[in-house]
């Protein structure tokens, strides 16, 4: 008789991969962000402190000389992007977008400069300025871009459809993550991956229920952190005196960025790791239609784990019916079962990514992906599925006893 540990059934494929490395360009990042933080935080704390106690310039003409020095680096990277975008020959834009089409984060970009342009006049005009109000644009940048996307996750979550494209997503198709939007958008455009690293990542995106997920809860932990933070920034800033509130308005998101990024890189290799020891997995499929963003797929990520040891009442399941009594009588029948599955999942996966692959237009360079869901429509509806001995195992057993 076989052993029931081995009815876990490997394979050599892995996750779709992504064409892009980060410590290829880490002295690009790392130039970027020198300057951006020169920029942002170091330049308006300067000028605001030298000028006001090493001059005898009003009060009002300091910040004047403040606000217009402000952002250098953020302007020069808007229209680096509205350029990329817009060109005529551009390999950077949202796939099959018109000419015509920004992505979504450069419309958010538009947005949030055009709230910090009034923000920042507001405070400025008066003979004596608002000093708490100009503390406030960071802190304004985390509200907006922490409820957009929150809102775009909660809408996911709820079932609402694209109302228009999305960057690469077209109108009336399921809601993405928001933080996979932010992540193609950037590294297409501000990282130079193109619209190879837009397809390749919404081919991982569509193919990886676990790789949803992570992105799911990553955008959760940093919208949501965003929101809690800038409202404590908010009521520090209006609650102190005002040098302190000036400074903190400028300094404290840098803070909370600092330690939310050094919690996302360890845990992000984490997930990536995991994913990959799933993916061989029979007993990890996690179900959901292949190559389609569905977001019935549930597949238990560390920090669904993690939340279900806490907090056991989060996660009540279902109980599953007993097995039947042939299933019983016949231990061997599961090897027999997994193995015809995996059989059948392999062939049709086959198909499936030639037709996946297939949807790659020549046109202008252009990606395709308006057919990337429809590609394998079909998959899940042919498959047999597997019998209860198969059925009630629990996905994620032998992960959790690692």
């Amino acid at each position: 008789m076989a052993d029931p540990a081995d009815t876990t059934v490997e394979t050599t494929d892995g996750p779709p991969p992504l064409p892009y490395s980060l410590r290829q360009r880490k002295r690009s990042i790392a130039f970027f962000w020198t300057l951006f933080v020169i920029d942002t935080l170091a330049q308006p704390l300067i000028l605001y402190f030298a000028l006001r106690y090493g001059t005898s310039l009003s009060l009002n003409l300091v910040f004047s000389i403040s606000t217009a020095a402000l952002g250098g680096v953020s302007v020069f990277e808007y229209f680096y992007r509205l350029y990329n975008l817009m060109r005529s020959k551009s390999r950077a834009r949202p796939l099959n977008a018109r000419k015509s089409w920004l992505d979504f984060f450069q419309i958010n970009f538009t947005i949030v400069w055009l709230i910090l342009a009034v923000e920042l006049i507001v405070g400025t005009v008066p003979t004596i300025p608002y000093i708490r109000l100009l503390a406030m644009p960071l802190p304004t940048v985390m509200f907006y871009f922490g409820a957009v996307h929150l809102t775009l996750d909660i809408l996911r979550m709820s079932g609402h459809k694209a109302p228009f494209r999305i960057s690469s997503t077209p109108q009336g198709s399921v809601m993405p993550t928001a933080l996979y939007v932010l992540v193609e958008d950037i590294v297409a455009v501000d990282g130079g991956g193109g619209q190879s690293f837009r397809y390749a990542l919404r081919k991982r995106y569509l193919s990886s229920p676990y790789f949803r997920r992570m992105l799911f809860e990553m955008n959760c932990f940093w919208a949501g952190g965003s929101l809690i933070a800038a409202a404590a920034i908010t009521a520090i800033i209006f609650t102190t005196p005002i040098n302190v509130a000036y400074t903190l308005g400028w300094s404290l998101p840098f803070a909370w960025a600092g330690i939310w990024t050094l919690i996302t890189f360890p845990w992000v290799r984490a997930e990536l790791r995991r994913e990959r020891e799933t993916w061989g997995l029979v007993q990890q499929n996690h179900g959901g239609e292949p190559f389609t963003d569905d977001i019935t797929a549930n597949p238990r990520t560390r920090m669904n784990s993690f939340q279900a040891r806490i907090l056991p009442f989060t996660n009540r399941e279902k109980q599953t019916s007993p097995e039947s009594s042939s299933a019983i009588e016949e231990p061997g029948a599961v090897h027999d079962n997994v193995g015809n599955v995996v059989a059948d999942h392999n062939t049709r996966a086959a198909g499936d990514e030639e037709n996946f692959v297939a949807a790659v237009t020549a046109e202008e360079g252009t990606i395709g992906a308006g057919g990337l869901e429809r590609s394998a429509s079909r998959h899940d509806h042919e498959i047999t599925p597997p019998t209860n001995a198969n059925h009630n195992t629990d996905p994620n057993q032998d992960l959790e006893k690692q």
